[in-house]
């Protein structure tokens, strides 16, 4: 069948297929081809996720993630994007401010983890510039690029029809950078997830982050295994969210 015309249906019973195989195959060569000291397996995994649950641990953690993650994705995307239209848009003083924003966007993330930390301690706003700093960089190269691939004679019918800036922006590059604000979106989560956990490794006293060390710690291979997994799940959910707001936004395509 070609891919192209596969039903939701069937595309949905191909990915459990996919996921049961894999699952299935990781229990069978679980204490057989490899230690599951290492690999721990998918029954000790779901065990270990079921005790989180009862106890509450798991709610407890994730919703510290949850609030980090999308509230550093918000501001990291909102900052961005308007970084992204303002640059692609001011010439010269473009020219002059770019090579500092490739020179913050070249620091390596992880190590300012412990900075944040000495700035504003262990709570939730270490986590959330964190957050922030893996995603704005995203967001801003994609809308600058964006902007600066509008066609430039519909921006210069515009000023012959001598519109305003809000009117451009409205009927001109929003709907122009729509598809690359979503991609930058997508792109994001995954490293909104990312840097929330990295600034919980570093020190945190919850979130996804933090019952990973305390597992680690413990030399529990399915807890942190457990934790990874609540992670990806919570990535393939949000994902899957923009990929319905992708829809009906871009739609006319």
């Amino acid at each position: 069948m070609n891919a192209s015309r596969a039903t939701p249906a069937s595309t949905l019973v191909g990915r459990i297929v996919v996921g049961v195989v894999i699952l299935a195959l990781w229990e069978l060569c679980s204490g057989r081809l490899f230690s599951d000291f290492w690999i721990s397996r998918p029954s000790a995994i779901a065990h270990s996720l079921a005790q989180m649950a009862t106890s509450g641990d798991l709610w407890w953690n994730l919703s510290a993630t949850l609030q980090e993650t999308l509230s550093g994705l918000a501001i990291g995307m909102v900052v961005g994007t308007l970084l992204g239209i303002v640059l692609a848009w001011s010439g010269r003083f473009s020219d002059w401010l770019y090579p500092y924003v490739m020179a913050l966007y070249s620091l390596p993330k992880v190590a300012l983890a412990p900075l944040f930390v000495v700035w504003f301690g262990i709570g939730i706003w270490s986590k959330i510039l964190m957050v922030t700093s893996f995603v704005v960089f995203v967001a801003f190269y994609n809308v600058y690029e964006g902007v600066r691939g509008i066609d430039r004679d519909l921006l210069d019918m515009m000023k012959t029809y001598k519109a305003s800036r809000m009117q451009v922006l409205t009927w001109v590059v929003f709907p122009a950078i729509a598809a690359w604000i979503l991609t930058s979106l997508r792109l994001g989560i995954g490293l909104a997830l990312i840097g929330s956990v990295i600034a919980e490794l570093v020190g945190a006293n919850r979130g996804m982050g933090y019952a990973i060390t305390k597992a680690g710690n413990t030399l529990d291979t399915p807890g942190i295994f457990a934790g990874l997994f609540v992670i990806m799940v919570v990535a393939v959910v949000l994902e899957a969210a923009v990929v319905q707001i992708e829809r009906r936004v871009l739609r006319y395509r």
